[in-house]
């Protein structure tokens, strides 16, 4: 998952966002975890904890007894981690070694390594295909990988850098192409692109999400979040959110897509009905956290984050300060 300059440079100057009301959404709990770059969040129902993938490992944090663990398993540039195979194992996308992982769920100890396209970034498991499918970023393909041989057994062109997709069950894909501000729709099974559906004003979408009841796409951009009707590509929306926007998560339990503005450290709340999606509340959370896991029983939201100083790293962005990472736990 990326984040532009523009945003990266933003960041230089970040302090804590002020204090959300009780009312609503809110920061219920912080949990400190160790230091380290980090991508994508998941939830792991089945252990109650949440993965976070690193640079060089996975952090697990349970969040019953609040302990961390904070290299349950290694990673290689980590950049998506989450329970698949009925959560006996936890698969991990390796942007460096352009592999795709499967450790043992409960020890962490590897099980199978496979060779994925260049830049391993977002990966889902389609149960409408039995497939596990990686995005690779920058080779612009998608690998097919079949989880229980643990081997590829094809891949899908599609162009651009790919970024974050979601499924609909019913044997389509759709992944966000970042660097042409588009939806590009996939026939899992005929192993080709059917559609692409421009996101006019929509600047590199990252995170993705969809609501199988409304058949709507939710996409975060920059500044804004484009829904888009998943069936025929029209675009339905465009919400006003914070800057910096990364991920995208849906509950469907709640009706619920919650979109995280790194930059302005906020947290969007997007409600989803009757084919259309409103803005419903901005929770303030803080700058930096632009990742996220959900919990749709508990209706809690996890986001991944740090305080930034102003010194800039080598590749321009700004760094983390020492003891600062923590997972913010958002809920009512």
């Amino acid at each position: 998952m990326s984040l532009s300059r523009t945003a990266a440079a933003a960041l230089a100057a970040l302090t804590l966002a002020p204090a959300a009301q009780a009312a609503g959404y809110h920061v219920v709990d912080r949990i400190a975890g160790p230091d380290g770059g980090w991508d994508y969040a998941s939830f792991d129902a089945a252990r109650q904890r949440v993965l976070v993938a690193r640079t060089g490992a996975v952090t697990a944090i349970d969040l019953k007894t609040r302990q961390v663990n904070p290299a349950f398993a290694p990673a290689a540039r980590g950049h998506a981690a989450f329970p698949i195979k009925g959560g006996s194992e936890v698969v991990i996308t390796n942007g460096t070694p352009n592999t795709a992982a499967f450790v043992n769920a409960d020890t962490g100890a590897p099980i199978a390594t496979v060779a994925t396209g260049d830049g391993p970034d977002d990966a889902i498991f389609d149960a409408h295909s039995g497939l596990l499918l990686v995005m690779d970023h920058r080779g612009g393909d998608i690998t097919l990988i079949d989880p229980k041989a643990h081997a590829a057994v094809g891949s899908i062109p599609v162009g651009g850098t790919l970024e974050a997709a979601a499924v609909d069950g019913a044997g389509r894909l759709f992944v966000n192409v970042e660097n042409q501000n588009l939806v590009a729709v996939v026939d899992i099974a005929a192993r080709k692109v059917t559609a692409r559906y421009p996101l006019a004003g929509c600047e590199g979408p990252t995170g993705i999400a969809y609501a199988a009841s409304e058949k709507l796409l939710i996409s975060s951009c920059d500044g804004v979040a484009a829904v888009t009707n998943a069936v025929t590509g029209k675009p339905v929306r465009q919400i006003k959110i914070g800057d910096g926007a990364d991920g995208v998560a849906y509950d469907p339990i709640h009706h619920l897509a919650f979109v995280p503005a790194g930059v302005s450290g906020t947290l969007a709340v997007i409600s989803v009905a009757h084919g259309d999606a409103t803005l419903v509340e901005t929770v303030p959370t803080q700058k930096g956290a632009r990742t996220l896991a959900i919990d749709p029983a508990t209706d809690r939201v996890f986001l991944p984050t740090a305080t930034y100083g102003a010194t800039l790293g080598a590749n321009g962005r700004p760094t983390a300060v020492a003891g600062t990472f923590q997972l913010l736990v958002v809920g009512k």
